[in-house]
C-alpha cells in the first residue's frame, strides 16, 4: 500500500509520518470545513468541525473507492492556534473515530482566517489508492 519514511535515529512522531511512500492512483481532496453536505454549519465547536470536516474527507475519498487508510498527507489549517492545542485530546479521539489508528504525514498551521466565516478548521488530503 504505502510505506512510512522514519529516518534512523529519528525520535518517532506522535500522531502524524514524518514522510509517506506510496504508488497508484491518486485523489486529491480540497480544502474540506465542518459544514455537512448541505453547507450549513451544525456547530461552532472546534471538535465537532473537526469530525465533521473529517467526515467529509472520508466522502470525498469514497467518490474515488478509496478509504482513510489511502490518505498519504493532509495540510490542517486552524484559526485559533491555542483553542487547537487546547483541544488535542478531543481532536486526537475524532480523528481515530473517522479515520483510524493512520498517520499519514501531515502539517498544520494558525491561518488568520478561512474563507467561510464560522469555519476553525480547514483541511486538505492527498491519498494514494494502491494498483
Amino acid at each position: 500500500m504505502h510505506t512510512i519514511l522514519q529516518p534512523e535515529g529519528w525520535a518517532k512522531p506522535v500522531g502524524y509520518a514524518n514522510g509517506v511512500a506510496a504508488r497508484g492512483q491518486l485523489v486529491f481532496v480540497g480544502g474540506q470545513v465542518g459544514w455537512n453536505g448541505q453547507g450549513r454549519f451544525e456547530t461552532d465547536d472546534l471538535v465537532g468541525q473537526v469530525r465533521q470536516t473529517l467526515a467529509n474527507i472520508v466522502a470525498v475519498l469514497a467518490e474515488a473507492g478509496a478509504m482513510p487508510q489511502h490518505i498519504t498527507s493532509m495540510t490542517w489549517y486552524f484559526t485559533d492556534k491555542a483553542e487547537y492545542l487546547a483541544n488535542l485530546k478531543g481532536i486526537g479521539e475524532v480523528y481515530r473515530e473517522v479515520i483510524g489508528r493512520h498517520f499519514p504525514a501531515m502539517a498544520a498551521m494558525q491561518v488568520m482566517a478561512l474563507v467561510e466565516d464560522r469555519a476553525k478548521v480547514e483541511i486538505q488530503a492527498t491519498a494514494v489508492i494502491p494498483d
